[in-house]
């Protein structure tokens, strides 16, 4: 099918091109153009797709092919109007051309926002599970948390990732850093109820 279309194509642009040269003046009305084989070898195709442009001037009352006689310019009004017809019908293929292409482009697009949408929901729910297993816990005086050292908190269910001491942030405290009363500790995971002694949620 492709195959045909490409011949379909070149022999109505031959067709479009020798009814240009007629336009131009070329070709005079009632003069003998060239034969079948030296057209087709003028426009680099086989004859009969040069027979098929022929044709098609024919039909439209461009050119009479008789045999014996040859291809004689017969009109030179419908080698105009052919070529007016032939430049919108040019333009409808370009139009459709650039409408096939831009909605290739189109569900190419769609296909890459599908894709990152998907990429997008699947980094979310996995950053909401972290966000939700996040937990704020304030030191009260009494807990056994206080005087300790964040490597000897044990807190079960729970790592103390930072800690909120007045004006002061502490990201991922070092195993030595003492916990004092009033720290707020942000811990990562869910505490026991054992390890929420002395501590109130935030």
């Amino acid at each position: 099918m492709l195959n045909n279309d490409v011949h379909l194509a070149r022999y109505i642009t031959i067709a479009a091109d020798i009814a240009e040269r007629i336009v131009r003046g070329e070709y005079q009305e009632g003069q003998k153009v060239f034969g079948r084989s030296t057209l087709a070898g003028k426009y680099n195709v086989s004859p009969e797709t040069i027979r098929r442009a022929l044709s098609l001037l024919q039909e439209v009352g461009i050119v009479q092919v008789s045999p014996g006689v040859g291809v004689v310019v017969q009109s030179l009004e419908a080698a105009q109007k052919y070529l007016e017809d032939f430049d919108q019908r040019r333009l409808l293929h370009d139009i459709h051309e650039n409408l096939m292409h831009l909605l290739k482009e189109r569900d190419r697009i769609n296909q890459e926002i599908s894709k990152l949408t998907v990429e997008l929901m699947n980094h979310t729910l996995r950053l909401e599970a972290r966000l939700a297993r996040i937990e704020e816990w304030k030191v009260l005086p009494e807990s056994k948390l206080v005087g300790q050292p964040v490597a000897n908190s044990k807190l079960d269910g729970g790592k103390i990732i930072a800690i909120q001491r007045g004006q002061e942030e502490i990201i991922d405290p070092a195993p030595d850093t003492i916990i004092q009363s009033g720290d707020i500790l942000t811990i990562y995971g869910s505490l026991n109820e054992g390890s929420k002694e002395g501590l109130v949620r935030v």
